[in-house]
């Protein structure tokens, strides 16, 4: 499964080794990220967000356990 963050990143042509780099952090923990193993700490969410220019629940809807 693509989480949002990796669609995102993909469709910027980056590498999760690129995206760690813009955003202060290792390319391990972008990882994590995409396969869901951890979530990023609110401030770190509003980092990421403001980079691809997109909401925090547009990238991170189910880290959020909303339900529709």
């Amino acid at each position: 499964m693509l989480t949002k963050l990796k669609i995102l990143r993909v469709e910027k042509g980056m590498s999760q080794s690129d995206l760690a780099q813009a955003l202060g952090t290792t390319q391990v923990t972008v990882s994590a990220w995409e396969t869901g193993r951890s979530t990023p700490r609110p401030p770190m969410m509003q980092k990421i967000a403001d980079y691809f220019g997109v909401s925090k629940d547009d990238i991170f809807f189910s880290a959020f356990n909303y339900s529709k």
